[in-house]
């Protein structure tokens, strides 16, 4: 139903993404009341160090907000059945295949079994100047920016 959504109204969307290794379960739900005056469209949860359990943090958003909640998963730790949806990512800049495919085929029983839909998405790492979290994590080279685009005509 979010996929079809998105498809359907491809309108720009309101999205809060929590990363709840930020936040302990009382700011998190000092944020939400925050939250509840926009007019978020979905909120995305996940990270790419998580050090806690995600599924608290997913428990305490479903608690405190009507808003869809969409796991934003940096690894395997970050799977939840009780968020409405995940975006599947492939980071498809990268050449790890973990983070292109291999974690996606280890998630695949879980997420059969889950009920989450599933929205894939495609995730390119551009070079920001200064080692992302994500750059660390999957151990990719972001793209440089300098480099020029080529050209297919």
């Amino acid at each position: 139903m979010i996929y079809n959504a998105l498809i359907a109204n491809p309108a720009k969307k309101v999205v809060l993404l929590i990363d709840p290794d930020n936040h302990t379960n009382a700011s998190l739900v000092k944020i939400l009341s925050v939250a509840r005056t926009a007019s978020l469209d979905f909120i995305l949860v996940g990270g790419s160090l998580i050090s806690r359990p995600i599924e608290r943090a997913v428990e305490i958003i479903k608690n405190e907000t009507s808003v869809p909640v969409i796991l934003f998963p940096g690894s395997l730790l970050q799977l939840s059945d009780k968020a409405d949806g995940i975006l599947l990512l492939s980071l498809i800049s990268g050449r790890n295949p973990d983070y292109l495919i291999g974690n996606h085929v280890l998630a695949a029983p879980f997420l059969k079994k889950s009920g989450l839909e599933i929205i894939p998405a495609g995730y390119i790492l551009i070079d920001g100047k200064s080692v992302s979290s994500v750059e660390y994590i999957s151990n990719t080279r972001p793209i440089p920016v300098e480099k020029p685009v080529p050209s297919f005509r």
